[in-house]
């Protein structure tokens, strides 16, 4: 009898926060419309990964094939079925759904894109000042980019509950798009052709932030509008990526608050 409880008790432990174990839990989450960052089907796997797979192809959800081996660390003792999932503590926002509700009120939106933030600590500092600097929304690449995560939520202290995320898919594509709704964009460059305080950052805008230690890409830097650059005196070059997008969103916010704002024409 004792050897059958242990039994139990080792297939009942609870799968770590964050993270969804078993296809009937995936399902229901996406069903649901919950935040998904990505799915993890164990190599071999048949019954039910061909529905999993289409329904998480229609909720634009990566799918990665990996080890059994892989799934059970994940798991950490939880029963997965050879199917997890990592799982975002909010829902992501469709970047359409977070302009009309900023137009509806009659703001001009105020989007923040980061283009490969590698670093959670970094995405929640941003998440904590764009709730401070009056940011309407931020863009979040689908890949080569950390998603919303637990350690984001618990450094953004509550940010994240406020200011919508979107997961975007290729970064060019969405920045023609927004240039098409009448958006202009702005990246932050050591080599910017103004100085940030010199730029206009005020009507619809987005402002563009680069990764930790390569900044934008080339292609990024080449579709914006124009680029922006904080004056250094120091022996160092270069700001953390927090850092700098702090300084661009509250320049923002002053801009777009003074009287005498003149919008792009």
């Amino acid at each position: 009898m004792k050897q059958e409880n242990r039994h139990i008790e080792e297939h009942s432990v609870d799968p770590p926060a964050g993270i969804l174990a078993g296809r009937h839990a995936i399902t229901e989450a996406i069903k649901a419309g919950r935040g998904i960052n990505r799915i993890l089907i164990a190599d071999g796997m048949h019954g039910g990964v061909r529905e999993l797979r289409d329904l998480a192809r229609a909720h634009d959800i990566t799918v990665d094939i990996v080890s059994r081996a892989k799934l059970d660390a994940a798991a950490e003792g939880a029963r997965h079925g050879g199917m997890l999932a990592y799982a975002a503590p909010v829902s992501y926002v469709p970047v359409e759904e977070i302009i009309s509700s900023v137009r509806a009120r009659g703001e001009e939106p105020l989007l923040l894109l980061l283009d490969g933030i590698e670093d959670p600590h970094n995405l929640g500092a941003l998440l904590r000042t764009a709730d401070a600097a009056g940011v309407h929304g931020i863009l979040l690449p689908r890949r080569h980019s950390v998603p919303l995560t637990e350690t984001v939520a618990r450094v953004s202290a509550g940010a994240l509950e406020y200011v919508p995320v979107a997961r975007i898919g290729n970064i060019a594509q969405t920045i023609r798009a927004l240039k098409e709704d009448g958006f202009w964009i702005a990246g932050a460059d050591m080599a910017g052709s103004d100085t940030y305080d010199k730029a206009n950052l005020t009507g619809a805008l987005v402002l563009v932030i680069g990764s930790e230690g390569r900044g934008m890409s080339r292609l990024t830097r080449e579709l914006c509008d124009f680029t922006v650059r904080l004056p250094m005196r120091g022996k160092i070059n270069s700001l953390n990526a927090s850092v700098a997008g702090a300084i661009l969103m509250y320049e923002a916010m002053r801009q777009r608050t003074a009287k005498d704002a003149v919008p792009h024409g």
